[in-house]
């Protein structure tokens, strides 16, 4: 049984924990929720029922090449930011999923099919781990000085490159 909270949003077969997702859900693009261009979704099933979990925006090309140009727009604010600032954020990231690691670990479970004892003790804590990882990573780094020869040295240091694959 499928129980109706709100006319956009449905809850699965709620057991222990009530997961109240949207019915549909678009690209996160640049901050902004941002619907697929094709303006296509595929109905997301959870492996749990084989029912609908939720609608998920079905991105193509032009969708990619969208976030791929806000990520490279985002560079230069981002490696204008302090190493501490850029580790805060880091960290907030993970706090904020700590504080819902429930709701985290259900939405995997229903997702995924996994149970909830590997969602909830080790997928979503391994991700927030991950996070405060890389914070630790960015405070850590530092530059370095090289000796190439009696009358030459080289500076290395570290700045964001940009956008990766």
């Amino acid at each position: 049984m499928v129980h109706h909270i709100a006319e956009d949003r449905v809850a699965p077969y709620t057991y222990a924990h009530p997961l109240n997702l949207k019915k549909r859900y678009d690209n996160f693009i640049g901050g902004t929720w941002v619907p697929p261009v094709s303006g296509d979704y595929f109905v997301n099933l959870t492996p749990v029922t084989g029912q609908p979990l939720c609608e998920v925006a079905s991105s193509g090309m032009r969708d990619v090449d969208h976030a791929l140009n806000a990520a490279h727009n985002a560079k230069a604010e981002w490696g204008a930011m302090s190493v501490q600032d850029r580790a805060l954020l880091l960290n907030r990231i993970a706090d904020r999923m700590e504080e819902n690691l429930e709701l985290l670990a259900y939405a995997e479970a229903w997702d995924n099919g996994k149970p909830i004892r590997e969602t909830i003790g080790a997928d979503v804590p391994l991700a927030i781990d991950h996070f405060r990882y890389f914070a630790a990573c960015a405070r850590a780094q530092e530059g370095a000085i090289s000796e190439i020869d009696k009358d030459t040295i080289a500076y290395h240091f570290h700045e964001p490159l940009g956008v990766v694959g």
